[in-house]
């Protein structure tokens, strides 16, 4: 089969952070980079408790852009395995299953959490992060008997969902309702990581929220407001005129386009928010006031900038964006208005209507309740093969009306 994967080296490393800086389309188009289109073999089950699974959609994750890009922090790199192929957004059906697998047919149409933790491991005495539920965190991701990785898509024995198959421990695996369809199954996981954000820091009715940053996690931060009816106030900032339409399809109150480095968008999120703007002796405006909870969706400089200014005193800063190594971030803000600035990295166990639930079980509930349909987000379809095309589109998502992209492998 096809994959796309990911294969580090010193050099193409190197030659990445280099010329990748002037001619960023290097990363994908050059076969230097640490990008490879290759014909593998399909991953085989690492024990009778594993099932393979065949991928009807692979998700285009920002974080995915990110290590193409060469982005990520170094300090990730112990939590990978090379090289690997890309992809943990997936929706499939399964084609194998492992003798010691219960409640798991061939042919089940499923979604995947892909975290690898204790239990995927093998591990039978788990983490302390994995006993109370938050896998995500899990602090043995580099034992057990599988190599190391945070989540498949970075683990060189599992594969990923750039490619035709991949493999999943029986307790990552979730079967899809015939509610659900396969555009809202590959939409499962990036809206768990939203809904996780949003259910660890709930806002209250009475609430405003500022989602800064409309891509596919902000929206999903609306959607997953709204689905579990809160009726709080949400004022979203966006980049393109995509974004606005469908922030304000799921619930937004008040959408305020950005303006690149000007100050009219940060008068109009003010005025918004109820807050005032002071004139400092030089830079950008200061604010007083502003939301009562910020989740920051994009991970850059400015916008974790945006986020850290527009919480009022006492407020809550939520990091979605897997902000990396920034520069200039001005960090006054978080001890002159004593902010709780909380981060928030993929899922883990909720408290749902009087039960303990995993993210993604509480994603599928919602959506087969008919609280959310995502499947209008689901604006490009690419083959594999033509992968340069499709990042080329993501590249170019508001001329393109790009939201997000997936591979059908």
């Amino acid at each position: 089969m096809h994959a796309l994967r990911f294969q580090y080296s010193i050099p193409r490393y190197l030659f990445g952070k280099t010329l990748g800086r002037l001619f960023p389309s290097l990363h994908w188009k050059s076969g230097l980079s640490c990008l490879r289109f290759q014909n593998v073999d399909d991953p085989a089950l690492p024990n009778d408790q594993w099932v393979k699974i065949r991928v009807t959609y692979g998700g285009i994750c920002g974080s995915d852009m990110n290590l193409i890009y060469l982005h990520d922090s170094p300090s990730t790199s112990p939590f990978a395995s090379f090289p690997f192929t890309i992809g943990h957004e997936a929706v499939g059906k399964i084609s194998e299953t492992g003798a010691a697998v219960t409640g798991l047919r061939i042919g089940d149409r499923v979604v995947v959490d892909p975290i690898l933790s204790c239990a995927a491991r093998g591990l039978p005495d788990p983490c302390e992060a994995c006993r109370r539920g938050d896998d995500s965190i899990c602090s043995r991701m580099v034992d057990g008997n599988v190599a190391p990785g945070l989540l498949i898509g970075a683990c060189r024995d599992t594969g990923g969902s750039w490619s035709a198959y991949l493999v999943a421990h029986q307790s990552q695996v979730m079967k899809l309702p015939d509610e659900i369809d396969d555009l809202n199954g590959v939409m499962i996981e990036p809206f768990s990581c939203a809904l996780h954000g949003v259910m660890r820091n709930r806002p209250r009715n009475e609430d405003t929220v500022l989602v800064v940053g409309a891509g596919t996690i902000g929206i999903c931060v609306v959607a997953a407001i709204r689905a579990l009816d809160i009726a709080c106030n949400i004022v979203v900032l966006s980049k393109y005129d995509i974004q606005t339409r469908l922030a304000l399809r799921y619930g937004a109150d008040k959408v305020i386009p950005l303006c690149g480095k000007g100050h009219r968008s940060t008068y109009e999120t003010a005025e918004a928010l109820k807050a005032r703007v002071l004139k400092p002796v030089i830079g950008p405006p200061v604010i007083v006031g502003g939301a009562d909870i910020v989740f920051e969706c994009v991970g850059n400089s400015h916008s974790v900038n945006d986020a850290l200014r527009f919480a009022q005193s006492g407020g809550k800063v939520v990091l979605l964006g897997l902000a990396g190594i920034l520069d200039r971030i001005d960090w006054t803000t978080v001890w002159l208005n004593e902010l709780d600035v909380k981060g928030s990295f993929a899922y883990g166990t909720e408290e749902f209507h009087g039960r303990r639930m995993k993210t993604m079980e509480v994603a599928i509930e919602l959506m087969k309740l008919g609280k959310v349909d995502l499947s209008p987000l689901v604006t490009h379809h690419f083959p594999l093969a033509n992968y340069k095309e499709a990042f080329v589109t993501l590249v170019n998502k508001g001329k393109k009306a790009c939201m997000k992209a997936v591979f059908e492998p």
